[in-house]
């Protein structure tokens, strides 16, 4: 069987995503195959995968053969076709750097030639912030094989070592996996090299070299260079860093064989400015990150690993900055700026006093904010403001409570189905639900019933072939048509209501008969609990403003439920008829247009007129730039990336405060 479609997955199908991807496609039994412009690769496959570069937008097939091989194609079209798709953990944990901008990649600049003592050397800006403080040297001593050529009878033996040390690697990588202390988007980064130290194109191509006669240790070195080589020779920035996973797996694998540790990062100094040709991203991940005051390395890019986990954990970055980085093997101190790529070494005192009068003002903004964590906002009339989080799934939480969360606005219960194989029971929702509940009690935790569509289906749902899924059998329509799914779900909601804190909310609702008939079921389903002796509780249900319908009956609306909640992203796509995931479109999609703020501005004042609560938990709810009119409609809850919490606090202070 084969399926074709339209990859939407950001970016494309790099290191995570692609991890993610070959995750799901093995759990199928049946043999899968991913195919673009007539090459097709096993999907449980990272490094075939990867290199097939498939990016964004472009047409692929999925192919499967086997029993299961409808769900495996419906699984993975699924996934191929979700825009966050293996980026989800890493977007949620992303704070904001010193420049106070959520982590995202930084421009390549290319190196520019040493300069004099003021201007430094130039390499990529890849993680935001400033820097100064002592060097810290790292650069392990390459590894060599034994140079000699294996004899018949040893062969075998080889092999069995090889297979050995690879097993000790992944059983490395499964402990750091297993860690508490790893943060989501790091773990994300661990996954995928685990990835690829099992996958067969590396451990194939290292066997084949052994077959030939090589030492294990020469044939990991060969086999790596090759893979890294094809990754190199690909036309695509991200793809091109995993160059540098690939060596970073195969040293690992070489120092098992060799029986040797690699030059440890423990005892680096606080605030040390880490100095290396090349970091390996699976030994940055283990480092002791908050003692680090920055990054400076030879290799590596503004898409390579040792950039995402610097702009994760708002480490300064510079690099990309080839042989001239042996000028820094004999530095003392080091001044980095992570926004122009900037390196200057044993800077003198007028460049010692910039830089650290710019780490200090840096250092100030951040403190400012995190003052705000435990802040409760209020506008000057005495109105408290909710600013809540934006969550996905249960490893969310910790940044959400972190950034000083007064609950969750929008939790999206299809992250949950869609991690799953197979739809995911009662009591697994009822679990997931209650942790919520319980982590943020007493704010309330509002969760939106299942939103998916046939943009983004998942295992066990059969969705029809659309012309248009966002106009399409999606959401709060599709939930009432599988009342065996719907009530499955509302049932957990109900159970997970006895801690006091839940609310639920309704999705693409566009009549008010949508919103009768949840009562009728959410009825049917207490009764049915009630029966069984099962403890449960009400909950307050509302609906999200995401259709001009629901802006037009928004009167009506307000007289059915007990608050509304406004979704930005949605509404504007659907009030401005621009598709936004379509980028030719991509300026239509703007929340500040005319049309898009008068729907806000109808809705907050059915809401207010009616008595209930208004909220926002679009994109446009962490805006500083939009939160005074938005609290001047009559909004009272923001829902937001827990990297936008603070600052949106201490918006809403300066402007109780007439600032």
């Amino acid at each position: 069987m084969e399926r074709s479609t339209i990859v939407r997955v950001h970016e494309g199908l790099h290191a995570r995503p692609a991890t993610r991807f070959v995750k799901l496609a093995k759990g199928f039994e049946s043999d899968v195959e991913l195919v673009k412009d007539g090459k097709a690769v096993s999907a449980k496959s990272s490094v075939k995968l990867m290199l097939l570069a498939v990016k964004e937008n472009q047409e692929v097939t999925v192919r499967a053969n086997g029993a299961d091989a409808i769900e495996a194609i419906e699984a993975l079209i699924g996934y191929l076709e979700n825009p966050k798709a293996g980026l989800d953990d890493e977007e949620a944990h992303a704070p904001a750097n010193d420049a106070g901008k959520e982590a995202a990649p930084a421009p390549q600049s290319a190196p520019a030639a040493s300069g004099d003592a003021s201007s430094g050397l130039r390499g990529v800006a890849a993680s935001e912030g400033v820097a100064i403080g002592p060097a810290f040297a790292h650069f392990p001593p390459d590894l060599a094989g034994q140079g000699r050529m294996l004899q018949p009878e040893e062969i075998a033996g080889e092999i069995d070592r090889f297979r050995a040390a690879v097993g000790a690697v992944q059983a490395r990588m499964d402990r750091a996996l297993a860690q508490d202390s790893l943060s989501a988007g790091d773990r994300g980064i661990v996954a995928a090299l685990r990835d690829i130290a099992a996958d067969d194109s590396l451990t194939g191509e290292a066997e084949k070299a052994i077959k030939g006669g090589n030492d294990a240790v020469s044939a990991t070195i060969t086999a790596a260079s090759t893979i890294a080589a094809d990754f190199s020779a690909v036309d695509d920035h991200y793809l091109n860093a995993r160059a540098d996973d690939v060596h970073a797996v195969g040293r690992q694998i070489c120092l098992v064989l060799l029986g040797q540790d690699d030059v440890s990062l423990e005892n680096i100094p606080q605030g040390a400015i880490l100095i290396a040709d090349d970091i390996g991203a699976w030994d940055l991940a283990r480092a002791p990150l908050k003692r680090i005051g920055g990054v400076v390395c030879g290799h590596g890019g503004a898409t390579s690993h040792i950039a995402i986990i610097a702009r994760s954990h708002g480490i300064p970055a510079v690099l990309g900055l080839g042989d001239r980085i042996d000028a820094l093997r004999t530095a003392n101190e080091v001044a980095l700026d992570g926004n122009s790529g900037q390196v200057i070494i044993d800077p003198d005192a007028a460049t010692r006093a910039d830089f650290a009068g710019r780490v200090e003002a840096a250092a100030k903004e951040r403190a400012g904010l995190t003052a705000f964590k435990t802040v409760t906002p209020k506008l000057a009339d005495g109105r408290v403001i909710e600013v809540a989080a934006n969550i996905g799934s249960l490893e969310e939480i910790e940044a959400a409570q972190e950034a000083g969360a007064m609950g969750v606005g929008l939790f999206r219960t299809e992250l949950l189905f869609m991690r799953h194989m197979h739809l995911p029971s009662e009591d697994m929702q009822a679990e997931t639900y209650a942790a919520l509940a319980k982590a943020f009690a007493p704010y309330p935790v509002i969760v939106r019933t299942l939103d998916i569509g046939g943009d983004k289906p998942i295992a066990g749902i059969e969705f029809p072939d659309e012309e248009n899924p966002f106009l399409g059998w999606r959401g709060i329509r599709m939930c009432l048509d599988r009342p065996d799914i719907f009530k499955r779900q509302l049932r957990a909601l109900l159970r997970a209501a006895v801690h006091g804190n839940i609310k639920v909310m309704l999705p693409m609702v566009s009549d008010l008969g949508e919103v009768r008939q949840t009562r009728v079921l959410v009825d049917e389903c207490a009764a049915e609990l009630k029966a069984e002796g099962v403890p449960h509780a009400t909950f307050d249900l509302g609906v999200m403003i995401e259709t001009p319908a629901a802006v037009l009956i928004a009167p009506a609306l307000a007289k059915e439920v007990a608050f509304f909640s406004i979704g930005t992203n949605d509404l504007t796509q659907y009030i401005m008829a621009a598709d936004r995931l379509n980028p030719t479109v991509a300026k239509l999609n703007d929340v500040t247009n005319p049309a898009v703020m008068s729907a806000i501005e109808l809705t907050a004042r059915a809401g207010v007129a009616a008595g209930i609560m208004v909220g926002m938990c679009g994109e446009a709810a962490g805006r500083p730039d939009l939160i005074p009119a938005f609290l001047e409609m009559g909004l009272t809850e923001l829902s937001m990336s827990p990297a936008s919490i603070q600052r949106a606090k201490k918006t809403i202070t300066a402007m109780a405060a007439g600032k």
